[in-house]
């Protein structure tokens, strides 16, 4: 029984860890209850030493004393203030009218709105709720299709989720070990062009069915000309602002995240206060909330440690390893088997829980197949990213079911989310055909020529080169 036991306590582990989820235990409390247990009984049948466990609680101090983590509590905060603010609702009227002209403009104004926001706010739940409330009646009272209306809201809102200050890649830089700027600037051509790609589906929907994506009528526009050029102005300077002082400063190397993520709360507050919406019950509020949010994130985390602890003593990893780097096809085939498997996980578990449970027992093998972690952790963003999107737990679709008149059908908002969970699947396609779309280097250009794009891969002779097409003064470092 103890040979038995010594040659798979670390499948054994990772079998219990899987039940206990699907049984329906909190996550933070599964995993350490099943690093607890496993850990006292490789004690019992010898294969562990006692002094294992005593690592804990240095282990549990150094989380608390990650100042990366920061960064979580401030860009909650942020978003929550913002969503109080009015700077949406001012910003899907304005860019409505903008759009209004135009067939499918009102879903337009949503997918550029849901965009700004995520560059703001970083938090998909504000995004969806905000634009639920004020974009989808109008939509449905001029004639949107349901399913059109409601796919458009859900995905542009969780556009939080790639396009930075998004609140995954934080949680994705600290287990894979690599700088929030880094995913940042990694994340964001792939936010952009994952943007791109939805209004891209709007102009198609609106040329083949043109009922489905109506103008708005000309009674409906009540700003043209001068009056719309300045209502314009006056709407994008807020949030412009605030992505200069998260963003911007970040990418400047003024600020690190967690300084960026500080100075864009103080913002949110200063906004929120000249709009006349900051009192104490708002401010109270998004306190709350933000709290109840961290301590989610810091005990999945604690738990994620007592878990892992055990799991790298009994030699788990190297079992996980070794199964990953027996799959045929080399990287491809790893790529492909992480990606099935992140994607199936994600009809079971959110995003926080993928990222402190799947994405530390990856890292390590991608990294022994020369992958970039910088650009595994942006593929792996954008697959989560379908967490919100599919049922059951599709967070995206509760919220907007939450917010959404009853006239429209809980049917109508799962089939209206389909074509776009299939446009974040071509979009890990093409991260993994081009993946210098990625590309988290600092621009630098000498005597006229570009800096080289360090590509993934290419020195292993596993991969297939043909899958990129580099022209001669872009060749990757060696």
């Amino acid at each position: 029984m103890t040979s038995f036991l010594a040659a798979n306590i670390g499948p054994l582990m990772f079998a219990g860890l899987v039940i206990l989820l699907l049984v329906g235990y909190p996550v933070a409390f599964s995993l350490a209850a099943v690093g607890l247990l496993f850990g006292l009984i490789g004690i019992e049948a010898g294969l562990l030493q006692f002094s294992l466990l005593q690592a804990l609680p240095q282990r549990i101090y150094g989380i608390m004393q990650n100042e990366t983590l920061l960064a979580i509590p401030f860009f909650t905060f942020m978003g929550l203030i913002l969503e109080r603010s009015g700077m949406a609702e001012e910003l899907l009227d304005t860019i409505g009218q903008l759009f209004g002209p135009v067939r499918g403009g009102l879903a337009y104004a949503v997918v550029f709105v849901g965009a700004l926001l995520a560059a703001t706010t970083g938090i998909v739940a504000a995004s969806v709720i905000s634009m639920g409330l004020i974009s989808l009646p109008i939509m449905l009272r001029y004639g949107y299709d349901q399913r059109l209306a409601t796919g458009v809201i859900a995905a542009s809102g969780t556009l939080a989720q790639i396009i930075p200050p998004s609140l995954v890649l934080i949680v994705m830089a600290d287990q894979l070990g690599r700088s929030i700027g880094e995913l940042y600037r990694g994340a964001l051509i792939p936010g952009l062009l994952l943007t791109a790609m939805y209004a891209a589906y709007v102009l198609i929907v609106s040329v083949v069915r043109p009922a489905a994506a109506p103008a708005l009528p000309p009674h409906a526009r009540t700003l043209r000309g001068m009056r719309l050029g300045r209502r314009v102005a006056v709407s994008l300077l807020p949030p412009v602002v605030l992505i200069f002082l998260v963003l911007g400063t970040i990418f400047l190397g003024v600020a690190t995240p967690t300084e960026g993520g500080a100075m864009g709360a103080t913002g949110a507050l200063v906004l929120t206060a000249l709009e006349g919406r900051l009192d104490r019950r708002v401010l109270g509020q998004a306190l709350e909330s933000t709290t109840r949010l961290s301590c989610f994130v810091m005990f999945i985390l604690i738990g994620s440690t007592v878990f892992g602890l055990v799991f790298r003593a009994v030699d788990g990893d190297l079992w996980v390893e070794r199964l990953l780097t027996s799959l045929p096809g080399g990287a491809i085939g790893f790529l492909v088997a992480v990606n099935l498997l992140v994607f199936v996980l994600a009809f079971f578990l959110d995003y926080f829980e993928l990222a402190f449970i799947i994405v530390p027992l990856l890292a390590p093998v991608a990294e022994k197949l020369g992958i970039d972690l910088v650009w595994f952790g942006v593929l792996l963003g954008v697959n989560m990213q379908t967490s919100f999107m599919h049922p059951p737990f599709g967070f995206a679709l509760f919220y907007l079911r939450g917010v959404a008149p009853k006239e429209v059908t809980s049917g109508n908002i799962y089939r209206g989310a389909i074509p776009f969970v299939c446009i974040q699947l071509l979009m890990v396609g093409l991260l993994i055909a081009f993946p210098q779309l990625a590309d988290h280097r600092d621009s630098q250009r000498h005597e006229g020529v570009a800096a080289p794009i360090e590509t993934p891969f290419l020195d292993n002779p596993d991969f297939p080169p043909t899958l990129f097409e580099l022209k001669p003064d872009r060749q990757p470092d060696r």
